[in-house]
């Protein structure tokens, strides 16, 4: 089992250990709310990316997509997921973020791409209708993005994901206690998607979608539906697929 930073909600921490924490509070979110296996790796030399690791969704189910059939896994009801690269960059800041984070990711996202594309021919040469798997940008942050950022993120060819986490305060919390807590870390204050990732055309091919979810006495967060049906989620055990994935990126 792999270490996490947890942080006590009121309790002042240096810069860098709040950036850890809120990667590892993005790290927890994902995970348990949008089926994605995530690990940190924020270093001197992560190149700009955070976290990274797989999105479980289901396989697309009206395009026919060669990619969708690598590393499927079924879940204990016998549903199949497919596996989508997502790479994140994650912002403890207190200013708005700006677009140059999207441009930034976007130039790891043809770096990764095309190095995918170059592997998958060393290996899989000759064979026909063999693609790599796609890769998903995310943007996280503890404050809000410009109207620019917003701009730049939602007309690139590239597909993103723009989550909002709130800061944590202690007003926020319902409750004492550990759970309270949890509760609090848990919030999304905003998450979206561009037309390179939900549209028809984009890597969903249209079937995703994230709708406000709230419970009584809740602030709510966004959840995800798939073909009209919330999705229920599911990562699977820590696979070989891990040492994959690292390899594809440090190859990049």
């Amino acid at each position: 089992m792999r270490p996490t930073f947890r942080v006590r909600v009121g309790v002042p921490l240096s810069a860098v250990h709040r950036g850890i924490a809120f990667e590892e509070r993005s790290r927890r979110i994902l995970q348990t709310y949008l089926s994605m296996s995530i690990r940190r790796v924020g270093g001197a030399s992560d190149g700009g990316i955070d976290l990274q690791g797989w999105w479980w969704l289901p396989p697309p189910a009206t395009v026919s997509d060669p990619s969708a059939s690598v590393g499927v896994l079924y879940t204990d009801a016998g549903e199949p997921r497919r596996r989508i690269r997502v790479i994140a960059q994650c912002k403890a800041e207190s200013k708005k973020m700006g677009p140059n984070y999207v441009r930034e990711m976007e130039g790891v996202l043809h770096t990764l791409n095309a190095t995918a594309a170059h592997l998958l021919a060393e290996r899989e040469e000759g064979l026909v209708g063999t693609e790599p798997i796609p890769t998903v940008a995310l943007l996280i942050s503890q404050s809000n993005f410009t109207r620019s950022t917003l701009l730049r993120a939602m007309s690139s060819p590239l597909p993103f994901l723009l989550m909002y986490l709130p800061p944590l305060t202690l007003g926020a919390q319902q409750s004492e206690g550990e759970e309270s807590e949890e509760e609090v870390e848990d919030q999304i204050g905003t998450a979206m998607w561009n037309a390179a990732l939900g549209g028809e055309s984009g890597v969903l091919r249209g079937e995703g979608e994230l709708r406000w979810e709230r419970k009584i006495g809740d602030v709510g967060r966004p959840g995800l539906w798939w073909a009209g049906k919330k999705l229920k989620n599911w990562v699977p055990p820590e696979t070989k697929l891990d040492e994959e994935l690292d390899d594809s990126l440090q190859a990049a």
